[in-house]
């Protein structure tokens, strides 16, 4: 590509894709309600490594947990206002906006 990126920059443009990628979800319809694990995560205990035998009981308080970690409404799932201007990405807040009305 012709230019070398720290480990923070790559992160930071992963995370702008994530909620540009999360509007235009919830622009074409998916929202919350779409948020489900795997059913294997739920039912299939882990094969090996530390967790083996573990059964995951994800609830709505670890999707709620990390909506908070990703700066999205914990009611809809939809990236705030404030997370896309931290981000850079006033012209998608617009769009995100509108979502909400």
């Amino acid at each position: 590509m012709g230019r070398h990126y720290t480990w923070d920059e790559l992160a930071l443009k992963a995370e702008r894709v994530l909620n540009v990628e999360r509007v235009v979800n919830t622009r074409e319809g998916l929202g919350r309600k779409d948020d489900q694990f795997p059913k294997r995560f739920l039912e299939e205990p882990v094969a090996d490594g530390p967790a083996k035998g573990r059964v995951y009981d994800i609830s709505d308080e670890w999707i709620e947990e990390y909506y908070r970690q990703r700066g999205w409404d914990l009611g809809t799932g939809i990236p705030t206002e404030e997370k896309l201007r931290e981000l850079g990405l006033e012209d998608v807040g617009d769009m995100s906006v509108k979502m909400r009305g």
